[in-house]
């Protein structure tokens, strides 16, 4: 769409065409100011940190204006905060915009002839160009960057900056000098993006597309065939990145945020010259694409805040809608059926104007109110929507649904909806939540998934914890990473069910006109505690007659944990009223203890709240709940009992009663019976999207010692011991630049041991040697430790196979002192470390004693080892790299003082 022949008669069919011509003028409208007022263009680099852009008295975040880059308003207090970190929270924002609005004025040129807009567009590609490799390419969080601290958002920034450009040199309104100015920029953000290949993520979908439209802009076919044909490409992430069921791996979240980067990818490819959605086989898989949140949605249009998801977002934001314009409009009859889904999304309530790092063209304007229209949307979509929606297809009503490799099963019934989460963990950003169970009904989310709210904040740990759903859990730990299959599925009538497994764990949800069964069970060969929690949403109302006392859970963030008393034996009962006189009431047969505790809220709320857990122990634990709305004073469920395998549901029509059969679930009533089959058979094993080949275990030798070693810092003692050398550059996790070299980065670590603890000297090469002062201010960067940022090493230890792994994160202290902190989830108390560094000629050096609790060392013993050394320089707010001994490689993002336990080396004791 972007060649000057496909812009003529794009124009042509934009003023023919009433709903094109409105979105033109909206365009034009929203963009007005920029005319006559040239907005500043940052000349910060943008910063993540946990205090930056957030009120320091509410914590909510300020408020983008893209006109006030010194004053940021609280939306809570009214009041405007100054301060550098606040002026580079705003900067990351303003730079996506202004990219944005670079294309939509450049469209704005091109479709609507307006030389002024094509000005306003060569001023801000100008102004970029001009200032472009002064922006420092260092200090990232996730990828080398100029203007942010992550890979992704460059690309980002980087496909609406060069679609301004080519709009306006399709249409004749680039000069050359601006034109060269701008390959100079292209060149380096491409280099920038290209070494930073991520593999199978939702980042990588944009990855793909910026540098798919610097392969437009260049001409350049080789790098146009590698981004749509390479192994990480445009074409294996639509095959393999989303699934067979057209889903996303991450959840419903990532997979909104993958479509777009996708969808403008396989725009640009098309530039190129390689229409991929003239392929069958494609089109059909961007049709799963984009018909999979369809089918997921919650009844109030918003999508489920599965795994690491926004909670609350409604698909009726104009982002996502023109995700659905342009998809259909590419696969014309492929995806016909999505057409009534996009019409009732334009029906439901307008939401509120979303801040998004791909969608930032309403920021600063008026809230939108009654339902969105075509005119909400963006320059994207004006160029490649269809002129009108077809109309008359019929109501969406997907009815129960299963996507297949998700895992996620839905049960509908009119405005009921219930799911159960089963599927592959989701990565890196995926939740322990296996078996959880989601309802909305009646216009209310009773039982949500609350998604995840800052990845900077404290909280990040509660939402990603077992405990904040509505699922299982054993011993007071959250679940493992692992994968739940859903092994039955299946409607008859008016019932419909299904059934996960997770581990030992089951969960069956049975579902019928008035109330929904659900049963989780525990199947283990040792006894465990299995807790059940329930995140009710509305007034709750608590069991009456007994008494609450005192008691406890393992988890930071619950407090005040009270248990029930009840004063006689019996199911209990809880209910959840919402403002409309709406009631739910769960039934439950508690053969345990029911506990209420306060914990976080959903993301955005600041206030504790209430939520209630099932705890009962066995081997072969259930915990049964009959799961009822009601409108009315006489809910139609009277009463549960569970007598083994039975389930008995006693209705103001009768006893309904349930039992799971050798071929699935029955439900009988009087002398009819329902019989629900579906059993399924495991999928087949999943290809993972990721190679997790490991080299050869690194191997070391600790030999005896005679006499403890002095542990000052100095050498005395280690002198016999043998080296285990980090000094290569596959031992390297870089952040911008390569490893230097071992003249300027290396270190070489000894160990003995004897019956009280593993001794370590630790030598490392390093010309300017950074610490950290005991008492520097916190850096507020993230949830990562500080010292990580400074020069110190990480040891992960495990005693014996079956033992746990003690880390520690040892930062250079103040006057030879060392700073000691457990390092990740791991078992390591600081307690157990104790030592002292010194400098030497070449760097420092750093002598350890590690006592472990229980450990019993013998001659021949071996034990899980590895050393991580940090690097930190000058001029620099986070580290610039790390040395692995087991073997490094790749990238130190995101890396915090965590160590994969199945990497971890072996050290034989001698």
């Amino acid at each position: 769409m972007l060649t000057a022949e496909r812009l003529e008669g794009r124009r042509e069919t934009v003023h023919g065409a009433p709903e094109l011509a409105a979105l033109l003028g909206r365009i034009a409208e929203r963009n007005q100011r920029l005319l006559a007022d040239p907005p500043e263009i940052p000349r910060d680099k943008a910063l993540l940190s946990a205090d930056g852009g957030v009120c320091p008295e509410h914590g909510t975040a300020l408020e983008f204006d893209p006109w006030s880059p010194r004053d940021h308003r609280c939306s809570a207090c009214n009041r405007a905060h100054r301060g550098a970190r606040h002026d580079r929270a705003w900067a990351r924002w303003q730079h996506l915009w202004l990219a944005e609005r670079a294309a939509e004025l450049a469209t704005l040129a091109a479709i609507g002839d307006r030389e002024d807009a094509a000005e306003a567009a060569a001023r801000i590609l100008s102004g970029y160009a001009s200032g472009y490799l002064d922006y420092p390419n260092l200090d990232n969080v996730l990828g080398p960057s100029r203007l942010f601290f992550s890979t992704y958002l460059e690309s980002i920034w980087l496909t609406g900056y060069l679609a301004a450009a080519l709009l306006l040199r399709e249409s004749g309104r680039l000069d050359s000098v601006l034109a060269d100015a701008v390959s100079g920029v292209a060149d380096e953000a491409a280099n920038l993006i290209g070494e930073f290949d991520e593999g199978f993520s939702n980042r990588q979908t944009w990855h793909n597309a910026a540098l798919a439209a610097v392969a437009v802009w260049f001409e350049d076919e080789e790098l146009a065939t590698r981004v749509v044909e390479g192994s990480t490409g445009i074409i294996a992430h639509l095959l393999r990145g989303f699934g067979d069921d057209g889903m996303w791996f991450e959840g419903e979240n990532y997979h909104l945020f993958a479509l777009r980067g996708e969808l403008l990818a396989m725009g640009w490819a098309r530039e190129a010259g390689v229409d991929l959605a003239a392929d069958p086989r494609l089109a059909g898989r961007l049709a799963a694409a984009l018909r999979a949140p369809a089918l997921t949605a919650l009844p109030d249009r918003t999508f489920p805040a599965r795994k690491d998801s926004r909670y609350g977002v409604s698909l009726a934001q104009p982002m996502y809608l023109e995700l659905w314009e342009v998809g259909l409009a590419r696969l014309g009859q492929t995806a016909a059926d999505l057409w009534p889904w996009l019409e009732a999304l334009y029906q439901a309530p307008a939401p509120e104007a979303g801040q998004f790092d791909s969608y930032l063209h309403e920021a600063g304007g008026p809230r939108a109110t009654g339902s969105r229209t075509r005119a909400d949307l963006s320059w994207w979509a004006l160029l490649e929507m269809a002129p009108e929606r077809p109309h008359g297809g019929g109501a969406w009503s997907p009815g129960n649904t299963l996507l297949e490799r998700q895992g996620l099963a839905i049960l509908r019934r009119g405005v009921r909806y219930a799911s159960i989460e089963c599927g592959a963990y989701g990565g890196g950003h995926g939740h322990p939540d296996r078996l959880h169970l989601t309802l909305h009904a009646g216009g209310h989310h009773w039982l949500p998934d609350p998604g995840t709210g800052s990845y900077v904040t404290p909280d990040l740990f509660w939402y990603r914890s077992t405990l904040a759903h509505n699922a299982p859990r054993l011993d007071g730990r959250s679940q493992p990473p692992g994968d739940a299959e859903c092994t039955a599925f299946d409607e008859a009538g008016e019932w419909a069910w299904t059934r996960g497994t997770y581990g030992p764990l089951a969960r069956t949800l049975v579902t019928g006109p008035d109330y929904l069964v659900d049963l989780v069970e525990l199947a283990a060969p040792d006894e465990h505690r299995l807790e059940l929690p329930w995140h009710l949403q509305g007034e709750v109302e608590a069991p009456g007659g007994g008494r609450w006392v005192a008691d406890s859970l393992d988890d930071e963030f619950a407090a005040e944990v009270e248990r029930y008393e009840p004063a006689a034996p019996g199911p209990l009962r809880l209910r959840a009223r919402a403002g409309d006189g709406s009631v739910l009431t769960l039934h439950l047969d508690v053969a345990g203890d029911l506990l209420r505790a306060r914990g976080p809220g959903l993301p955005g709320s600041t206030a504790p709240v209430s939520f209630f857990l099932v705890r009962t122990y066995g081997r072969a634990a259930r915990v049964t709940t009959v799961v009822e709305l009601s409108r009315s004073a006489e809910p139609a469920v009277r009463g549960l009992r569970v007598e083994g395998e039975l389930v008995e549901v006693e209705t103001t029509g009768g006893t309904e009663r349930h039992l799971a059969v050798a071929e699935g679930w029955e439900v009988s009533a009087g002398e009819a019976t329902v019989r629900l089959k579906g059993i399924r058979r495991a999928l087949p094993a999943r290809e993972p999207l990721f190679d997790l080949s490991r080299p050869a275990v690194a191997q070391g030798v600790a030999w005896h010692a005679a006499v403890m070693p002095a542990l000052d810092g100095s050498s005395d003692g280690f002198e016999e011991a043998e080296a285990l050398a980090l000094d290569y550059e596959d031992q390297y996790r870089r952040s911008e630049e390569p490893y230097p070299g071992p003249d300027e980065f290396s270190a070489v670590a000894s160990a003995l041991w004897d019956s009280d603890a593993l001794y370590l000297a630790i030598d490392v090469v390093k010309p300017e040697v950074i610490v950290r002062p005991d008492d520097a201010p916190a850096l507020r960067f993230d949830n990562d430790p500080d010292d990580i940022h400074a020069d110190g090493v990480q040891l992960y230890v495990r005693p014996a196979g079956d033992a746990p792994v003690y880390g520690f994160l040892v930062a250079l202290g103040d006057e030879g002192r060392v700073r000691v902190r457990s390092a990740g989830s791991t078992a390591g108390d600081p307690a157990m470390v104790r030592g002292r560094w010194q400098p030497t000629e070449a760097g420092y050096r750093m002598t350890l004693a590690l006592t472990l609790p229980g450990w019993e060392p013998r001659d021949g013993d071996t034990v899980g080892f590895d050393l991580l050394v940090n690097r930190m320089e000058p001029g620099r707010e986070r580290r610039s790299g790390q040395l692995v001994w087991t073997g490094g490689g790749g990238w130190v993002y995101l890396r915090g003082d965590r160590q994969d336990p199945a990497a971890l080396g072996v050290v034989e004791l001698r």
